[in-house]
């Protein structure tokens, strides 16, 4: 069976996509390459959305095929924001926040509509690793400016995300193979 990039491409792209932003928040990515890399997000929401618009159909790639559209809209506001170079960047923790609650959110109805073990519990811990990982952000972003809590609890925050959510498109590549990364268990 032959494998296209559609197909495997999420299951890069999510590992280098969080790479990239817990960098980012390390230090150790700059401003401009996490702005090439919003900038080729934005392209590649809108590629995936319209590649795999038809095949998208099931109850759960219509999930997916949501959180998508739903995502291009921070992923194009943190796009902007990071344009605009005005020394701060508000919208960026939003964006972040984001991509962690909408795949979040995906990977728990992915988990109750698919039956397959062990495909359902990994879509269940990225859920809950979003979800976790999301409060542990949220709380860093607000009281870490006060010094409070700080970068250490953001990068711990954004590590497990990370590691969710990688977990649970592997397990999409894996279970769905030929239908696409973000297939995520339509032939469960």
């Amino acid at each position: 069976m032959q494998r296209r990039l559609t197909d495997v491409g999420p299951g890069l792209l999510v590992p280098a996509a969080w790479a990239v932003t817990v960098g980012a928040h390390a230090g150790a990515v700059g401003r401009h390459p996490v702005f090439v890399a919003l900038c080729v997000m934005d392209v590649l929401l809108v590629a995936f959305y319209v590649a795999g618009r038809s095949a998208m159909d099931g109850p759960v790639l219509r999930v997916w095929r949501r959180v998508l559209v739903a995502g291009l809209v921070p992923t194009l506001a943190g796009t902007v924001d990071l344009a605009v170079d005005a020394g701060s960047d508000p919208v960026l923790p939003l964006t972040v926040l984001a991509w962690v609650l909408l795949p979040g959110a995906a990977y728990l109805a992915t988990g109750r509509a698919v039956a397959a073990s062990p495909y359902r519990r990994v879509y269940f811990l990225a859920g809950a690793a979003s979800l976790v990982g999301a409060g542990g952000y949220a709380l860093a972003w607000t009281v870490g400016d006060a010094g409070v809590l700080g970068d250490p609890v953001a990068l711990w925050s954004l590590a497990v995300v990370g590691v969710g959510q990688t977990a649970g498109i592997l397990a999409a590549v894996a279970q769905n193979p030929g239908t696409g990364g973000g297939s995520t268990g339509d032939r469960a």
